[in-house]
């Protein structure tokens, strides 16, 4: 029997028919339906692999500055990654106003200079809440902050150190791939008039979430597409594999073994004996072990006994002549 509609929900269903939310003549699984629209005329420059190495490199990063943040405002502050894209440059210079301010770093991969700056974007409610927190204060920021609001001169310079802190410590989420160095260059005051890329020109453009306890703001860092795509080059020419190379030592590991001292002890046999018996012992006496003496020794390395040998002389001093090897498996495998 089919499920009865109240009249709320009757209601609810006709509403969302006159405001165009639905269409009756399309069935659900087609109104469900939503495909992202692809640009052949400009085809992406990186695979979703990149993307989610990327997305992994600044999981860390977020982790990292979030502790740094924490110690230096004295404030609880949760960083998330909200999404890392590939865009064109022109979508995010054209999301800038005349009032904010980008931060520019120099990238070094393996100590080779790149052209292109990396940007950083600090949404300016969030820098001034940071700024506040610097300065003593609680981190309040006014509600109805203009959209234009220009930094002063000191507050630049609390933006500085600010960024200048961020930005060093972006190189270490990297080091499992790839040595690369970001340097603080300088802060653009008025991104809008400096044309720092083509406005066609490919980027990577990485959006972090900032939550305090009285605010939340975001952080966006622009990758340039090619300083990237040298970076993969970089990576896949060190890591064909995506696996560190391990160099052969072992000629040299065993060069230095063979000059190390090793104890061997040879064992004829054992017994027990009363604490009494041997107070009483004399010189002469004999003591019967409850072996042959045809009967193999042990020969002792280590605390194991690798070797049965048989006890003889050599050139008028004791020796073992060997025999079989007795080392056992299980202890081979420890």
């Amino acid at each position: 029997m089919a499920d009865v509609l109240s009249q709320a929900q009757i209601d609810a269903l006709l509403n969302s028919v006159r405001s165009g939310e639905k269409d009756l003549k399309k069935s659900p699984a087609e109104q469900e339906k939503k495909y992202a629209k692809y640009d052949f005329a400009s085809p992406r420059k990186f695979t979703k692999d990149r993307i989610k190495m990327l997305n992994g490199i600044f999981e860390n990063y977020s982790r990292v500055i979030g502790s740094r943040l924490n110690a230096r405002l004295r404030a609880s502050c949760e960083i998330t990654v909200e999404s890392v894209e590939e865009q064109h440059y022109y979508e995010f210079s054209n999301a800038l106003t005349e009032g904010d301010v980008l931060a520019l770093a120099d990238v070094d991969i393996k100590d080779a200079p790149q052209e292109q700056p990396v940007m950083f974007y600090l949404s300016t409610a969030t820098a001034l809440s940071m700024m506040d927190r610097l300065m003593g204060g609680e981190g309040s920021v006014d509600d109805d902050l203009d959209s234009e609001y220009s930094y002063t001169e000191l507050e630049l310079r609390l933006y500085e150190d600010l960024v200048q802190d961020i930005i060093s410590v972006l190189g270490v989420s990297w080091e499992n791939y790839v040595p690369i160095r970001f340097t603080y260059n300088h802060t653009d005051a008025n991104p809008t008039l400096s044309q720092l890329l083509g406005v066609d020109e490919t980027v990577v453009i990485v959006d972090l979430k900032m939550q305090f306890t009285n605010l939340s703001g975001r952080m966006s860092i622009c990758f340039p597409g090619d300083m990237l795509m040298a970076v993969f080059a970089e990576i896949s020419r060190e890591n064909p594999v995506r696996k560190v190379a391990v160099e052969d030592k072992s000629d040299e590991i065993f060069d230095s073994l063979q000059d190390s001292t090793l104890e061997v002890v040879a064992e004829m046999a054992n017994t027990q004996l009363y604490l009494s018996d041997i107070y009483h012992l004399n010189v002469g006496d004999v003591i019967d072990l409850g072996y042959s003496k045809d009967s193999p020794i042990y020969l002792e390395i280590g605390g194991y006994q690798w070797f049965t040998g048989r006890m003889g002389t050599h050139k008028k001093n004791m020796a073992v002549k060997i025999d079989d090897v007795c080392y056992p498996a299980e202890q081979r495998s420890e």
